[in-house]
């Protein structure tokens, strides 16, 4: 196995194939504080790509209601379970990833799950850890919480689909880090299913293939953000390309949410997979369930984050989520005014970080009425 690097858990990792990063990465941002799990996104993904026949069951997009949902159902506690613990020294990973601990002739630690384990997509919706007994009611922190997290292919710098791989059918594109399926190659094994720890990859019975999310790879060649993101109602999410962090640029949308605020954070950074799809930590759930999921730095992103009105970048750039259809490759705040702008250098779209608010009086003058509410 080749050593790599892994900035994610602060340390070289074993891995089956020599460091190849590409030219230039894609990433995407989710903030869970706005998603409402409305479904919008899986449906919009769903109507595009995998209304056929054999794909009944997939969801390349799908959001799910933590602590409770998962899908394909425990996906999630089984990994963590066969990880035997975390061990995070600081900003260290001083465990072993799921490379480090596959077993003797496997190439991934992992598992594929059964038939009956994709029969649940809606499980756990919408319920809170501990009881609303009668009389109870909501303080702050939380005391009966929930959130819900939407999850698509994280397109790895180091994928478990692709190590596990046989046929060397799934390949990451060089010109921007999306990982794909060559069907062509593929003959079914489903070891890249087995692989996967986030079960981002399906396998079509009528074609024998496995099937993924592609990041709309065909409208990010256009410099338009995916399927997902575009339709998006609660403007949760942003793509773009991030760099290395020592490559970081504070222009970079990405990057500076990521690299310089470090208020976006990936999930379950201990697997190893270095995953591309980055999430602002929900701030009224527990930090110790949150630094399960996104790691060590999941209390420091929870108080930046709730410090953003007090930073004019952050809450400007946060203002841009969902704002364009355009790929956001640059970004800059004048005032109170926040401008997208897009891989050529033209401005896309420029956002107020105010809306002016205007307030009628109850009496008009003019007509000599009173104003009132008409349902």
């Amino acid at each position: 196995m080749a050593r790599v690097n892994n900035w994610q858990i602060g340390r070289e990792m074993s891995y089956w194939y020599p460091e190849a990063r590409p030219k230039k990465q894609f990433a995407a941002v989710f903030d869970t504080n706005k998603c409402i799990a409305c479904q919008t996104c899986t449906l919009a993904c769903k109507t595009t790509w995998t209304s056929g026949k054999g794909q009944e069951y997939m969801l390349w997009n799908n959001v799910e209601t933590k602590p409770y949902g998962s899908y394909p159902l425990a996906y999630d506690l089984k990994l963590l379970d066969m990880l035997n613990g975390q061990a995070w020294n600081g900003n260290k990973y001083e465990g072993q990833t799921l490379f480090e601990s596959a077993p003797a002739g496997e190439r991934v630690l992992g598992w594929r799950p059964e038939q009956q384990d994709y029969a649940y997509p809606n499980v756990g919706e919408d319920d809170c850890a501990n009881q609303v007994d009668h009389g109870a009611f909501l303080s702050l922190p939380h005391m009966n919480w929930f959130f819900y997290l939407a999850r698509i292919c994280n397109h790895c710098t180091y994928p478990a689909c692709l190590a596990s791989c046989p046929r060397g059918s799934i390949y990451k594109r060089p010109e921007d880090g999306i990982v794909l399926v060559d069907q062509n190659r593929c003959r079914g094994y489903q070891e890249c299913v087995k692989g996967c720890p986030y079960k981002k990859v399906f396998f079509n019975p009528l074609t024998n293939t496995s099937e993924k999310c592609i990041a709309c790879f065909p409208k990010v060649e256009q410099g338009i953000q995916p399927q997902c993101f575009v339709n998006c109602i609660g403007k949760i999410r942003m793509a773009g390309f991030l760099n290395k962090p020592e490559e970081a640029r504070a222009d970079n949308p990405i990057d500076y949410l990521v690299h310089i605020k470090k208020v976006a954070l990936p999930l379950f950074p201990q697997f190893g997979l270095e995953p591309n799809v980055y999430y602002i930590p929900p701030i009224h759930a527990p930090a110790s369930f949150n630094r399960q999921l996104f790691g060590p730095g999941a209390a420091e992103a929870m108080k930046i984050y709730r410090n953003a009105a007090n930073d004019p970048d952050l809450a400007g750039l946060l203002c841009l989520f969902g704002s364009t259809e355009k790929m956001v490759t640059r970004f800059r705040r004048q005032g109170d005014l926040v401008t997208a702008v897009g891989d050529g250098g033209a401005d896309l779209v420029r956002v107020p970080m105010h809306e002016t608010v205007h307030i009628r009086p109850a009496i008009d003058p003019m007509n000599q009425l009173v104003r009132i509410n008409i349902p």
